[in-house]
């Protein structure tokens, strides 16, 4: 029975080292039920180490687990049935169809009701759009296509938790729209989606919360929204005095500028300046100002924040 109704996974100094380098150092982590949320990290960081704690595909070097309320990997299989799982992309049969491959996938779940199985497939290959693919086999999918028919393999029954590493990976922009719209309707239909990712766009746009990882160790976690405003909005002045403009601001502890055509941005200082004593500044100083303000700070200023780093968006 899950004792944690509101947490469906929770981590207490989750370790684990190989030949004693950490992998994943001391995470403490709590995704709330009804969430969706967003494992977030450059290559390298611990994510997928992570997933395979919480799966119980390998054992902790040190610290505990709890999925759904229990303990993995003892409890895996209490747990596992009610998980759907995407790691590391899909293991597929490459002679066989999607569909068939979905049969094989159902028929190996002790759970699975024979008499419905023929049902469930069809729904799971037209939840993820390879209805018309079905009859193709595996290893004529596109990298995209096999994506799609993991993720169906993991809806083919309803489930508490969906664990997805890098769902888009291999997908082009329509499919990963199609697959983000996915994600807001299981959780809108009560599923908790705990999703990793690189993509920084990807947790701004599908979750409600978020963890960031970098170099093993947990850096910040919570609502999406409050993760952004952890970071500076950066200041943007359109104008077509772009050199003159970017004076002045430096002159006013504006730092990082750039500049791109007829647009000025940078950083606030610390203690900021009045802004409108700010745009006077540039007014008085004989800069045109088409357009002046504060931009919202994004995820990315965020990891930037936090990490003093870059993000490598091609993790």
């Amino acid at each position: 029975m899950d004792t944690h109704g509101e947490v469906v996974i929770e981590t207490r100094g989750l370790a684990k080292r190989y030949r004693g380098t950490p992998a994943v150092d001391g995470l403490d982590l709590r995704v709330p039920r009804g969430s969706v949320f967003g494992f977030l990290g450059p290559n390298g960081s611990g994510k997928t180490t992570t997933i395979r704690m919480l799966m119980g595909l390998i054992t902790p070097t040190a610290g505990s687990a709890r999925v759904l309320g229990l303990p993995m990997p003892g409890a895996a299989r209490s747990v596992l049935p009610r998980v759907g799982a995407l790691i590391e992309g899909p293991a597929l049969y490459g002679f066989l169809s999607g569909r068939d491959n979905l049969v094989r996938y159902d028929s190996a779940d002790p759970t699975a009701d024979p008499r419905t199985r023929q049902a469930r497939v069809g729904a799971a290959l037209d939840r993820v759009g390879l209805t018309g693919a079905a009859a193709k086999k595996a290893k004529a999918y596109s990298l995209g296509m096999k994506q799609r028919l993991g993720l169906a393999a993991a809806l083919l029954q309803p489930r508490e938790l969906l664990v997805l590493d890098e769902p888009t990976n291999g997908l082009d922009p329509q499919g990963m729209r199609e697959i983000r719209a996915l994600v807001r309707e299981l959780a809108a239909d009560g599923t908790t989606v705990f999703l990793s990712s690189h993509l920084l766009d990807e947790i701004e746009q599908v979750c409600t919360h978020a963890a960031v990882m970098a170099r093993g160790r947990l850096i910040t976690q919570g609502p999406v929204a409050e993760l952004s405003t952890g970071a500076r909005g950066r200041l943007a002045v359109g104008t077509p005095d772009p050199e003159r403009a970017a004076q002045v601001l430096a002159a006013h502890g504006v730092r990082d500028l750039s500049t791109v055509g007829e647009r000025v941005s940078g950083a606030l200082p610390e203690d900021p300046p009045d802004l409108a004593e700010l745009n006077a500044a540039l007014v008085a100083a004989g800069v045109r100002v088409r357009a002046f303000g504060l931009e919202r700070a994004s995820l990315e200023d965020a990891f930037v924040a936090l990490t003093g780093e870059g993000f490598d968006v091609a993790g």
